[in-house]
């Protein structure tokens, strides 16, 4: 989930059910979506062509920074296996995506001391916000590529935030830039009524979870 038409929390998510017993590799309230990929986002998905698109790191870092498609796509390869988590209850056990580390681009802008939090946005203008210790040490990439294709614009393509240890609206779809800054800002949903942080293990859906 990366957007919405209102502030309506609940969209999609049906309740806390159980976890599926047969399988410890699903968090509480999860179940396997298996082969399905569900898309959820009340956002218009954009008519986003690859040489159109860029990414911007800046706010409290040394060197604010932009990079084109062809310099992005030029950094070294990372790849993500593993699963992801909806809010909505879903799970996907086994992905495989492709792109580059976010460590990568935090390299060349250099965080600032005083950088604490991030501010993720997309090019519709959806924001959703994260610990900038979310996002480092291998725990963060800029997603291309999905199960050896190309994402599709429905999932965020021509390229996407993947942080696969949250929730997935943390992975903002049609992602445009972060902006560091010393605090933290709620996004979208969070201003919404969601977690701030968004620990499928802990299960924080909701604000107070």
């Amino acid at each position: 989930m990366t957007g919405g038409a209102g502030p309506v929390p609940t969209r999609g998510f049906t309740g806390r059910i159980a976890a599926d017993a047969r399988d410890r590799r699903l968090p509480p309230g999860q179940y396997d979506a298996h082969d399905a990929f569900p898309v959820l986002s009340a956002e218009v998905t954009p008519e986003l062509a690859a040489e159109d698109w860029t990414f911007r790191i800046d706010g409290l870092v040394a060197e604010p920074r932009t990079w084109t498609w062809d310099e992005a796509r030029a950094l070294p390869p990372g790849r993500y296996e593993g699963p992801i988590h909806c809010v909505t209850s879903w799970s996907k056990l086994h992905t495989v995506f492709d792109g580059v580390s976010l460590d990568t681009f935090l390299g060349a802008v250099r965080p600032l001391p005083t950088a604490t939090h991030v501010v993720a946005y997309a090019h519709t203008g959806y924001t959703t916000n994260l610990p900038l210790s979310d996002l480092v040490s291998g725990r963060a990439w800029i997603a291309f590529d999905f199960d050896g294709k190309p994402l599709t614009p429905a999932h965020g393509g021509p390229a996407r935030l993947l942080v696969p240890h949250l929730y997935f609206w943390k992975s903002a779809k049609w992602i445009a830039g972060l902006r560091l800054v010393d605090r933290d800002e709620p996004g979208f949903w969070e201003r919404n009524g969601y977690h701030h942080r968004g620990d499928p293990w802990a299960e924080e859906r909701y604000a107070g979870d």
